[in-house]
């Protein structure tokens, strides 16, 4: 069974750093990191129904949205060796990994020649979390690190990340392309039940 009173509890935390620091995304790093970690690094709580692989892409399934869309939870499931664009997000997040672990691809746009240069990367295991905004670095390409298992993180937006116009972006010619990613669930899961 599994235990939703953690993510009640999470949601509620959140919901009071964010109604007492409001939008300052520093402060919601600072704070925000550690109660994503502490939740992340409990692997007791998420429904099955959200934690189902694709065999043809990854799953964005969202599990809370703040009434006044000031946030969003979602949890990220990546198949063996699924792997997203290179996308931005235009808004600060946050990334859990809960379970296998994550690539992380850093890229920046050239102001000189517009292309899309890449800056490093890094492996996410479980426990770590990742900070992404356009103050620290808003490009990446995420993969699921291995070949042979399921990955899954959990996500926190500072919007509602599935309806938000993000773009794509395109390494050879640095061309950007609007999108938006919406999510893999038509419900969300009974936290309060």
């Amino acid at each position: 069974m599994q235990n939703l009173t953690r993510l009640k509890t999470f949601i509620q935390e959140f919901t009071r750093l964010v109604d007492r620091i409001g939008d300052d995304e520093q402060a919601i790093f600072v704070s925000g990191k550690s109660l994503l970690q502490d939740l992340v690094l409990h692997d007791d709580w998420l429904p099955e129904d959200f934690a189902k692989a694709d065999l043809n892409r990854y799953q964005q399934y969202l599990l809370h949205c703040d009434p006044l869309e000031r946030f969003s939870i979602a949890s990220f499931v990546w198949g063996p060796g699924q792997c997203t664009p290179i996308h931005d997000h235009t808004v600060w997040g946050m990334v859990g990994v809960m379970r296998g672990g994550e690539l992380c691809e850093e890229f920046c746009v050239d102001d000189s020649t517009g292309l899309i240069v890449a800056e490093g990367k890094h492996l996410l295991e479980i426990g770590g979390v990742d900070l992404v905004s356009p103050q620290v670095g808003d490009i990446h390409r995420v993969s699921n690190s291995f070949n042979d298992q399921v990955s899954i993180s959990i996500h926190i937006y500072g919007a509602n990340i599935g309806i938000v116009n993000r773009h794509t972006y395109d390494l050879d010619t640095g061309n950007k392309q609007l999108f938006v990613s919406g999510y893999s669930n038509p419900s969300l899961p009974n936290v309060w039940g």
